[in-house]
C-alpha cells in the first residue's frame, strides 16, 4: 500500500544509488573535481561568510558541514551546496535587528520549513516561482552585494555602515576623504586577474590566483615596503585552530521580549530563507540535469537542504543551499557522483584546520574584488533587459522586485513580487476567460466537441425556449462576477432550457461549484433546467463530490452538445 511519506519517492539520496557502480576511475574523477571545486569555494566561503557579518570561520563551517550533509544525503548526483550570495542580505538584515541568536532561529526554522515542503512533496511546486520574481530579487540582491563592498574595496575603514541602501551610499560619500589608495589598487588589480585570467585558464579560479597574489604582495609591502595600512581578514577577525564544537548559543533577549515573540517576529525571514534555498538549489540542480542527463529527486534535495540548515548553526554556520557555480564547476571538472561533493567538504576542512594563519593574511580589498565579480555573474543583467522587451506586467512585476529588494527588504520584495505576479495571473486569466452565448445555432466546424455524422457538416439547431452558453477556460472564483452578470439574466424571453457548455473547463474551484449551485437554484425559481454539456472527467469527479451531480441530475449532464440538444429539446416538449 503506498503511503504519503513513501520514502522511495520523498527520501531517495543519489549517494547511495550512485555507489552501486562505483569504481576506482569514477573515484579518481571524483577526487580530482573535488578538490578543484574545494579550491574555487575557499575564497567564496570565506567572503559569503565576511559579508553577510559574521566571519570567515563560519562561511568555511557553513560549507564544510552543509557542503557534506547535501552532498550525502541530496537528490542531485552533482550539487554543490554551501553559503551563496543570495543570502548575504538576509542574514545581514537579520543579525542588525535580532543579533547571531536570531539567525541561528531563523536558519533552523528555514530548516525544517525545507524538511516538511520535501515530505510533503513540495518540491515541483517550488519551481513555479515566476521569472520576473527570481530575476528581480537575484539582481537587486546583486546590487546590495556590490555596494555592501565598497568600504573594503575604497578601504575606508567604516565601522557602522548603515543597513539599507541610500543611507548606506550617503555615507560613502560623507567618507570619501577617507580613502585607502593602497587598499583600492589591491581591489582593483584583484578585479583585473578575476576577469582576464579566465582567458588564460578556465581551470584555475580566477578568484584563487588573486588572492593567492595579492595575499603575497600585501605581505611583502608590509614586511619590506612599510605599507601597513591594508586591512587583513586577520586584522579583523580571530581564526580558530580547528573546527568548533557544536553548541548550543546562549540566547539573549532583549527586556520584555519572549522566545515565542522572537519565533514569531522571525517567521518572515525565515520563511523567506527557505524559499531562497528551495529555489536556488532546485534551479541549481535542474541546470545540472540538462548537462549531465540525469534526473534529480527535488524533495530528497529539499530535505537534505533542510537537514543541513538545520546543523549548521550549532557549529555556528550560517543558511546554506545549493551554489550553481561551483556546481558547474564540479561537473566540468569531471564529477558526476556525490562524492566529488564530499571531497570538496574534506579540502575545506584541511584549509580550516591546517591553512589558518594563511586565510588570515588575505587583505579585505581583495575579497571586495572577489564579491564583485559575484555580485556582476549574479546581476543578470542580460535576463533584465530581455524582460525589458516582455509585456509590461513581468516586467512591472520584476522592476517592483529589484526595487523593493534594494530600497527596502528581501523578505517584503519576494512576499510582494509573488503577490503581484499572483494578481495579474489572475487578471490575465480572467481577460482569456470568455463566456459566449447561443440562442439560434451552433457551428459544428468550429465547435469541435460536436458529434458529426459522416459528411454532415450542417448547422446545429438550437430548440425553442433554449439558450446555450459556453465557459471558455478555467471555472474559479476570477470569473465569478462575469458568471453572475450572466445567471442574473435567467428567465428572460420565457426560456425553459439553460445549457452550459464546459467542454474548455479544466478544472473548478469551490467559488465555480458555488455559483454552479447558484445557476442551478435561480433557475429553478424561473421554472428553468440546467443541462450540462462537454463536462469532462475530472471536473465531472469535482461536481460529484460536491452533491452537485445529484442535484442537476446525471440525466441533465452529458458528455457532448448533441446529447445536451436532445436533452433540451425532450424538456420543451414535456412542459408544452
Amino acid at each position: 500500500m503506498k503511503t504519503f511519506f513513501s520514502f522511495k519517492e520523498v527520501f531517495s539520496p543519489k549517494l547511495f544509488s550512485s555507489l552501486r557502480t562505483y569504481n576506482k576511475q569514477r573515484l579518481l574523477q571524483d577526487a580530482i573535481a573535488g578538490m578543484i571545486v574545494g579550491i574555487v569555494a575557499i575564497p567564496l566561503a570565506i567572503a559569503f561568510g565576511i559579508s553577510s557579518g559574521v566571519g570567515p570561520t563560519e562561511g568555511l563551517v557553513t560549507a564544510i558541514i552543509a557542503g557534506f550533509i547535501i552532498s550525502a544525503f541530496g537528490g542531485s548526483k552533482v550539487q554543490i551546496g554551501g553559503p551563496t550570495g543570495a543570502f548575504i542580505v538576509i542574514i545581514y538584515g537579520i543579525i542588525q535587528q535580532h543579533g547571531l541568536t536570531g539567525l541561528l532561529i531563523a536558519t533552523i526554522m528555514a530548516g525544517i520549513l525545507l524538511i516538511f515542503m520535501g515530505l510533503f512533496r513540495l518540491g515541483n511546486v517550488i519551481k513555479f516561482v515566476p521569472y520576473p520574481v527570481i530575476i528581480g530579487f537575484t539582481a537587486g540582491i546583486a546590487v546590495t552585494i556590490f555596494t555592501t563592498q565598497m568600504n573594503d574595496l575604497f578601504g575606508m575603514g567604516i565601522q557602522d555602515a548603515p543597513a539599507d541602501f541610500i543611507h548606506k551610499w550617503i555615507c560613502y560619500f560623507e567618507h570619501w576623504r577617507d580613502i585607502n589608495w593602497w587598499a583600492f589598487a589591491v581591489g582593483v588589480v584583484s578585479l583585473l586577474i578575476i576577469v582576464f585570467s579566465t582567458k588564460m585558464s578556465k581551470k584555475i579560479p580566477g578568484s584563487l590566483v588573486a588572492i593567492v597574489l595579492m595575499t603575497l604582495i600585501v605581505w611583502l609591502l608590509r614586511e619590506f615596503g612599510g605599507v601597513t595600512s591594508i586591512t587583513t581578514i586577520g586584522d579583523l577577525y580571530t581564526l580558530p585552530d580547528g573546527m568548533p564544537a557544536p553548541h548550543l548559543p546562549a540566547l539573549h533577549l532583549a527586556e520584555g521580549e519572549t522566545l515565542f515573540n522572537l519565533v514569531r517576529d522571525l517567521f518572515p525571514s525565515a520563511f523567506t530563507i527557505a524559499m531562497l534555498g528551495a529555489i536556488e538549489s532546485l534551479l541549481s540542480a535542474m541546470v545540472a540535469d540538462g548537462v549531465i542527463g540525469d534526473k534529480h529527486n527535488s524533495n530528497t534535495e529539499l530535505i537534505a537542504q533542510g537537514v543541513a540548515n538545520v546543523v549548521v548553526p550549532f557549529f555556528g554556520g550560517i543558511p546554506a543551499t545549493g551554489a550553481i557555480a561551483r556546481t558547474m564547476t564540479n561537473i566540468n571538472n569531471g564529477g558526476r557522483t556525490p562524492i566529488a561533493g564530499i571531497i570538496h567538504a574534506v579540502v575545506l576542512l584541511l584549509v580550516l584546520l591546517f591553512l589558518g594563519p594563511l586565510v588570515g593574511m588575505i587583505p579585505m580589498a581583495c575579497l571586495a574584488g572577489v564579491l564583485i565579480v559575484v555580485s556582476y555573474n549574479m546581476s543578470g543583467w542580460r535576463s533584465f533587459l530581455w524582460l525589458a522587451k516582455a509585456p509590461k506586467s513581468d516586467f512591472i512585476v520584476m522592476l517592483v522586485t529589484f526595487v523593493l529588494t534594494v530600497i527596502f527588504d528581501l523578505t517584503i520584495a519576494i512576499e510582494v513580487g509573488l503577490l503581484l505576479a499572483v494578481i495579474l495571473f489572475l487578471k490575465r486569466t480572467n481577460e482569456a476567460t470568455v463566456i459566449r452565448s447561443f440562442s439560434d445555432e451552433i457551428d459544428p466546424t468550429y465547435h469541435n466537441d460536436v458529434r458529426l455524422h459522416g459528411n454532415d457538416l450542417d448547422m446545429l439547431h438550437i430548440p425553442p425556449h433554449t439558450e446555450v452558453y459556453e465557459i471558455d477556460g478555467p471555472y474559479f472564483f476570477g470569473i465569478a462576477n462575469k458568471f453572475d452578470e450572466i445567471s442574473q439574466r435567467i428567465g428572460a424571453d420565457g426560456q425553459k432550457v439553460r445549457i452550459l457548455r464546459m467542454r474548455k473547463v479544466s478544472f473548478m474551484d469551490s467559488t465555480g461549484i458555488h455559483n454552479l449551485e447558484q445557476l442551478y437554484l435561480r433557475s429553478q425559481r424561473c421554472g428553468m433546467t440546467l443541462v450540462l454539456s462537454g463536462v469532462n472527467k475530472h471536473v465531472f469527479k469535482t461536481l460529484e463530490k460536491s452533491g452537485l451531480v445529484q442535484l442537476i441530475g446525471r440525466e441533465n449532464i452529458r458528455d457532448h452538445i448533441n446529447g445536451a440538444l436532445a436533452r433540451a429539446e425532450e424538456i420543451v416538449k414535456s412542459n408544452l
